[in-house]
């Protein structure tokens, strides 16, 4: 069975709106905790740039 572990940053607040991890083999799965039927598995370059560009958004917030 895949064991699913919710973001370090979700506090629940938002109700059940928060994205889901878990480990498969050598990759990772991903999941909205809304749409738990609903799952992508990356690959490594595809999520390597999905993190840069969330760090990248941290760090030089966009203009509105």
């Amino acid at each position: 069975m895949t064991q699913w572990q919710k973001s370090k940053f979700s506090n629940g607040t938002e109700g059940g709106d928060c994205i889901e991890l878990a480990c498969e083999g050598r990759g990772l799965l991903l999941r909205e905790s809304e749409d738990p039927t609903h799952i992508l598995a990356p690959a490594p370059t595809a999520l390597a740039a999905l993190l840069s560009h969330f760090r990248d958004d941290a760090v030089r917030p966009s203009r509105v």
